[in-house]
């Protein structure tokens, strides 16, 4: 599909390679995992470790085709909002590449039980909207597997510091 390959060369690529930085975030290395805890969180880890390679293939094999991608926040940004299906999954993540880069992403904590993984970090973003960049923000990610394949995507940020750097305020 040729938006795969566009996205593949576009900002987007700037998020993803600071997701696979990230994408060994801490878990608590400490407690062991259950079997179905450990595939969710490894399920997980790898799709952001895919993003990070600019991976659409990748990404592809781990999402369900049904995922639901879910961005809560201001209504006004284009990417916030619910996104169900792998096509128009892509589809939002271009929309997304055209509207903002990432400037730092920081994972530090991250963990799974069944068949939820839960993600916690920090990050900056510009804007290209306005140009404007946010201050650091932390964000927060709640993931469910089902059968190796991501099928919900729920992604909070602080979207009030993102609507106001993208309509300069």
């Amino acid at each position: 599909m040729n938006r795969r390959k566009i996205l593949t060369g576009s900002v987007y690529a700037t998020l993803a390679l600071t997701l696979a930085k990230g994408a060994s975030a801490r878990a608590a290395s400490t407690h062991s995992m259950d079997e179905t805890s450990q595939a969710t969180f490894d399920t997980v880890m790898a799709f952001m470790g895919a993003m990070g390679k600019g991976d659409m293939e990748g990404m592809s094999g781990l999402m369900a085709d049904d995922m639901v991608w879910q961005n809560e926040g201001d209504p006004s940004l284009p990417w916030i909002g619910n996104w169900e299906g792998k096509e128009v999954i892509f589809g939002f993540l271009g929309e997304f590449s055209k509207n903002v880069q990432v400037t730092l992403w920081k994972n530090l904590d991250a963990f799974a039980s069944g068949d939820t993984a839960a993600v916690f970090g920090q990050m900056k973003l510009l804007t290209t909207n306005s140009g404007k960049e946010t201050d650091m923000f932390t964000f927060a990610l709640r993931a469910k597997v089902q059968d190796g394949q991501v099928v919900l995507w729920n992604w909070f940020e602080d979207s009030f510091a993102v609507s106001s750097a993208y309509h300069n305020r």
